[in-house]
């Protein structure tokens, strides 16, 4: 047997692995004595059939097996000798496999680049103060009152905060909407909407929440909205400015609830200083969320910067597929059509590659501090997942633990994501912490 080992880039190399004829015969011999004993021919005792007989009747079967067996004898031994350490085969060339003749397979793989950590221990990250202010306490508190806010009718002119109900039908030069958007028929006229007055969500069509303030009901009035030029779901309408006549019917006012008894009740508390601290103690653990969030992020983005080495092509190429499989399936349950994915092709692709080198150099970071930290995945970790997945997407654990045995790669995906997160933990736990002045 010969092993060469060529390199083709730093991160992809192939083995040459050449089994001479009498290792090839040797292994095709081997492979027909245990065909001999496994099947059964009439007449004949296992294993006491001739070897031609077996030779022509199983032909396909033998020639199939012959195959895989060479091929992975030749991997295992060349694997043996070049210590290579791989992490996807990229390509097999098998040429012929055949017994009585020399046998050569070459394997293109994409290795483990070589590379020495940076230091990892106390990187320089900065958070936020997580002791929330009263400015903010109340803002929630506030929220909670709206949400349980009702809603009457008013006599007076629409201020901001308030729900305008009102009907509406659109033209676009002149001719009428409903001629235009096909079954997008929403967009063209409706005999009844609402809207809040100046609202901070957009509504179905963009711009008239801050056109219908100071109307009141049984007013008209004619608005212009000019949809966005990337509008997805009517693309006939992206980029033009559309005429809506609308007429009011209704204004409702903002109702908030008092700060009684009632509401401390529906809040689980028993006074409003009970309330606050509830608050506050939310408001903190947000915050200290969002802080950890961001070492994260900014031990990552230190440890991209100081990565001087080539991540691997076939590791790049699948978190790019990924990515934009990911980004393309989002965009189009929200509506946004093919086309528009099309226009930008070079762009998401050049973007999702350039994200997608930076998370594979992470990663392999990720991995050689672990193995030097000596972190492992425990059976701990795997039933805190799913516990959470459980709760997260309500299916029962029991499930979760048979699709996984199911899935070899899905569950060794898993235990290489929670050994990235143990060794992300672990940064942040060791790293240089600044806190911002809180703002007066």
């Amino acid at each position: 047997m010969n092993v060469q080992i060529n390199a083709i880039t730093d991160t992809r190399k192939s083995i040459t692995v050449t089994l001479d004829q009498s290792e090839v015969d040797a292994e095709y011999k081997k492979l027909l004595g245990e065909f001999s004993l496994q099947v059964r021919l009439p007449g004949f005792r296992p294993g006491k059939a001739p070897a031609a007989m077996i030779e022509k009747r199983f032909a396909k079967d033998l020639k199939e097996e012959f195959k895989g067996r060479v091929v992975s004898k030749a991997y295992q031994e060349g694997m043996k000798e070049s210590k290579l350490d791989v992490l996807a085969i990229v390509n097999v060339e098998e040429g012929n496999v055949a017994p009585g003749a020399p046998v050569t397979i070459t394997v293109t793989m994409d290795v483990r680049p070589e590379f020495t950590l940076p230091e990892y221990t106390g990187i320089s990250t900065a958070i936020q103060p997580t002791e929330p202010t009263d400015a903010e306490v109340d803002g929630v508190i506030e929220g909670l009152r709206s949400e349980r806010a009702d809603f009457k009718v008013a006599t007076r002119a629409a201020t901001k905060g308030d729900y305008v109900r009102f009907g509406y039908t659109g033209t676009l030069d002149g001719k009428p909407l409903t001629d235009i958007v096909g079954d997008k028929a929403i967009y063209a006229a409706a005999p009844q909407t609402w809207e809040e007055v100046e609202g901070a969500n957009e509504g179905l069509l963009p711009g008239v929440a801050q056109q219908i303030a100071g109307l009141h009901a049984g007013e008209k009035k004619d608005v212009t909205v000019t949809f966005p030029a990337d509008f997805g779901p009517v693309p006939t309408l992206a980029g033009k400015a559309v005429v809506y006549a609308i007429e009011v019917q209704e204004v409702r006012e903002r109702a908030l609830p008092e700060l009684d008894e009632a509401f401390f009740k529906a809040n689980q508390v028993d006074s409003l200083d009970a309330l606050k601290a509830q608050v506050k103690s939310s408001l903190t653990m947000r915050k200290e969320y969002a802080n950890r969030s961001e070492q994260r992020r900014q031990i990552t983005d230190s440890l991209v910067a100081q990565a001087n080495f080539d991540a691997p092509e076939s590791l790049v190429a699948s978190e790019r597929d990924g990515a934009l499989r990911q980004f393309i399936e989002e965009n189009m349950r929200r509506g946004v059509p093919q086309e528009e994915f099309e226009k930008n092709k070079k762009e998401l692709h050049d973007s999702a590659t350039k994200a997608a080198v930076s998370r594979v150099k992470v990663q392999l970071l990720l991995a050689k501090i672990a193995e030097k930290e000596g972190l492992k995945v425990e059976e701990q970790d795997i039933n805190n997942w799913l516990m959470r997945e459980a709760m997260r997407s309500g299916t029962k654990p029991e499930k979760l633990v048979k699709d996984l045995g199911k899935d070899r790669e899905q569950f060794r995906a898993l235990q290489q994501q929670i050994l990235f997160d143990k060794a992300l933990d672990f940064l942040v736990s060791k790293a240089t912490v600044t806190t911002a002045t809180a703002k007066a």
